[in-house]
């Protein structure tokens, strides 16, 4: 049941597992004096898979990770100091992912119940509280910010996925721009939310959500955008379709959509953004290969690019989120050929 509402753009892990892709850099550091890189292996809970999905500012990382035990994924935390990789459990049923977590240590994300729905949750202080829905079966935290305000989506009564904003124990809807749905992928400290809808046209668009009002935030010169991140300025960063009909990583700001560009492929998707303006995604290379990518100063870098020598990966496959810090965390593939969650220290 729970795989029907995931089937679909904006949560891209399920992809993953066999979120995206699975989300490049010479790191340009912000004084110009990068110090050597680091990549630490996440692990896993016992299984062969894992993903990254948030960092806080504190360092703690977030995710999902097949877990033997269980057979099936499960919602993680690890210390970005030494680990290890905890088991947040789940709402009563096999499966949960954490998608999102703000600087207090609040985990948000999506998790079966005992009766087999998906619900959306937040996890404080080891306790993990079911968000419930909009009126509908099921739904899915992506997000939440350093006042504890949460978004996701979730079916409504009529069975259709409406983005939410979860504020002091009530779950709001934020409505569309036009079409039937719509989907909230981040929220920043002003409120400010960002994700995708349907237009009236039926085309995704990429929608801003502030002060009450949902603005879209148009495309590339295509008809399909989405936003996957927000800074604390209101800078915001996804992917859309330019003219020539591929995907490129955006960043919005002033009013204005810009192109990041690639890494000499096709397309590129930007699935970050910190406060000082450092973007992460995935984009594919010149052989159509997806690399996680930093763009900053102007220029996307890959990943890969700034691995050590012998460092156990054979590929960093996509970049999910960065801190102040310039800590980065994602996805990508070990010498053994499984995904891993992994943890790159640009300036160790």
């Amino acid at each position: 049941m729970w795989d029907l509402l995931f089937d679909r753009a904006p949560l891209r892990w399920k992809r993953n597992l066999s979120r995206r892709p699975a989300r490049r850099p010479f790191v340009e550091c912000l004084e110009d004096r990068c110090a050597p890189s680091s990549i630490i292996d996440l692990g896993t809970l016992g299984g062969y898979n894992s993903n990254g999905w948030a960092i806080n500012n504190s360092g703690i990382v977030i995710g999902d990770s097949y877990s033997y035990m269980f057979s099936d994924d499960h919602a993680y935390s690890y210390a970005s100091d030494n680990g290890p990789m905890t088991d947040m459990g789940t709402l009563g049923g096999s499966f949960s992912a954490a998608l999102g977590i703000n600087d207090a240590g609040q985990v948000v994300g999506v998790s079966s119940t005992s009766d087999g729905y998906v619900h959306a949750f937040c996890l404080n202080g080891g306790t993990m509280l079911d968000l419930g829905t909009l009126g509908g079966s099921s739904s899915s935290a992506r997000a939440v910010n350093n006042s504890g305000d949460v978004v996701g989506y979730s079916t409504t009564t009529s069975g259709q996925n409406h983005a939410f904003l979860y504020s002091d124990a009530v779950m709001n809807d934020l409505g569309t721009i036009g079409g039937p749905t719509s989907w909230a992928n981040a929220i920043n400290d002003a409120g400010q939310v960002v994700g995708g809808s349907l237009t009236p046209l039926y085309q995704q668009h990429a929608f801003l959500y502030s002060n009450g009002l949902m603005t879209d935030l148009g495309t590339l010169g295509g008809f399909v955008s989405e936003a996957y991140g927000i800074s604390n300025s209101g800078q915001v960063v996804g992917d859309a379709m330019t003219s020539s009909y591929q995907l490129h990583a955006f960043l919005y700001s002033d009013g204005v959509m810009a192109d990041l560009g690639t890494l000499g492929g096709a397309s590129s998707h930007a699935y970050g953004i910190n406060n000082l303006g450092q973007v992460i995604g995935t984009g594919q290379t010149s052989t159509g290969v997806y690399h996680a990518f930093v763009y900053s100063g102007g220029t996307m870098t890959d990943l890969n690019d700034q691995l050590p020598a012998n460092s156990g990966w054979l590929v960093l496959t996509q970049a999910n989120s960065i801190n102040d810090s310039g800590q980065i965390v994602g996805s990508g593939v070990t010498s053994d050929g499984f995904t891993h969650a992994f943890l790159f220290n640009a300036n160790s």
